[in-house]
Formats: structure tokens, sequence, C-alpha cells
């Protein structure tokens, strides 16, 4: 190791040292690593195993999927930190209903690191939500994770870009094959996009069927391409 290299190890160790431990979100157990422990971001489920880079699923070689392949989804590409498991959904759940507002933060850093910076877009997207839902959670984690990230990246981040037009019922409460009509029709795009490259953001991709009918949106207002950026991707397959 270079003295400047030791220098540097040595700065990092002071600094960690510097600051409060906190309960780790998973554990309880006081950490100073992030919200949460160094033992429980190791058992973190993160998607490291070859997966289809159009929709993330397992895939041999990460060779694009049948179902990619047949029938193509709107966006190009999906870039997804975890599946989605035990105990993410956990982190996933206490961000969304139990007010930890200190998790998008945590996991924009987490997806930024597997972003290519050498190919970023123009506009970051998040996933809206339909007013009435933004009023009884008083925010939309998908946007707090989209802000982080493009504040970390230097990407336009357009407010009020895209809208949610029906209360829709929650994915996560409809069978799979039920969830594709849930959302048809479910978004509008008010921003001249013609010619840009769009990445959308949303916390839990499941089908894909959301990020598709944002995609669709965003391309009937000239985007040319569609990136969809997610913490975790459902891994189960499609049936």
């Amino acid at each position: 190791m270079s003295i400047s290299s030791g220098v540097l190890l040595n700065i990092r160790t002071i600094i960690r040292q510097l600051i409060p431990a906190q309960p780790c979100l998973l554990c309880g157990a006081m950490s100073r690593d992030s919200l949460w422990c160094e033992a429980c971001n190791l058992s973190l489920p993160y998607l490291n195993t070859p997966h289809c880079p159009v929709c993330a699923l397992p895939t041999p070689a990460g060779a694009v999927c049948g179902h990619c392949l047949s029938h193509p989804p709107l966006f190009n590409r999906t870039t997804a930190v975890f599946g989605y498991s035990f105990p993410l959904d956990k982190l996933i759940q206490n961000m969304k209903y139990g007010g930890q507002l200190a998790l998008p933060g945590a996991f924009a850093k987490k997806l930024v690191q597997r972003i290519d910076s050498n190919d970023l877009p123009d506009f970051v997207i998040a996933m809206p939500l339909h007013p009435a839902k933004l009023r009884e959670r008083g925010f939309n984690q998908s946007q707090l994770i989209a802000a982080a990230i493009a504040r970390e990246l230097k990407i336009a981040l357009p407010s009020n870009a895209c809208q949610r037009l029906r209360d829709t019922p929650p994915q996560s409460a409809l069978p799979w094959n039920e969830r594709e009509k849930n959302v048809r029709n479910a978004f509008s795009c008010d921003m001249d996009l013609t010619g840009k490259r769009i990445a959308l953001v949303d916390d839990v991709m499941t089908t894909g069927a959301s990020l598709n009918a944002l995609a669709k949106a965003v391309t009937k207002r000239g985007a040319i391409q569609v990136s969809a950026w997610t913490i975790a991707r459902t891994l189960k397959q499609r049936t």
C-alpha cells in the first residue's frame, strides 16, 4: 500500500468513527455503515446473477428473455439493484408505509452505482402517484428516489411531466394477468420529449406493466429511448 493510500484509509477510518451510530433498520444493531448494518447489507438480495437486459428477469448468460423477444416492452432496458425478497422487502415497506424518508436517498445511491455514467438520459421521470394517493401517503417515494438520482448524476428532473389519470387499485392486490389492464391508459405526459432519452424511476418492478404504460405515455410525446431504473425486481417467473 502506498503512503497516499494509507493516509486516505486513515482519513476514512477517522470520518467513519465520527459518524454517530444508529440502529440498523433491519436488525436493530448499532451501525455506522448506513441505515442498515454491514451484516444485513450482506444478506440483501443484490441482483448479481445473469438477467435479461430488457426486463431484468433471470436468464442464462444474461440473454434477452423469450417474453421480451416475443412481446418487447416499450422500455429498452432495466437497471435494478435487488431482487424483491426478504429482507429487502422489509426496507421497501418501511419506506412506503413506515415514514422512513431517509431510505429513498440510500436506495438512490445503490442505484447510481449501477447506472452507466457514460450513457445517461436527458431526463429522469418518476412513476407518478394519483393525487388522491399522494394526499393519503404524503409523498411519492419514486419521486424522492428520482430526485436523489438526478442530483447525483446531474440529470434534469422535470416536475409534473407525467400524471396518473386514474386512481387504480394497487398492482400488488391484483393477479399478474390483470395488471396490464389495470394500468392501461392510466398515464399522460404533457411535456414535449421529441428526440429525448428518458429514464423512468420506480421502487419495485413486478410485471413491468406500470412502467410499460408510463413508457407508452412518454413515447407518445416523442421520447426515442426509454430505460427503467428500479430499486428492486420481483424475480418470480411469469405464468
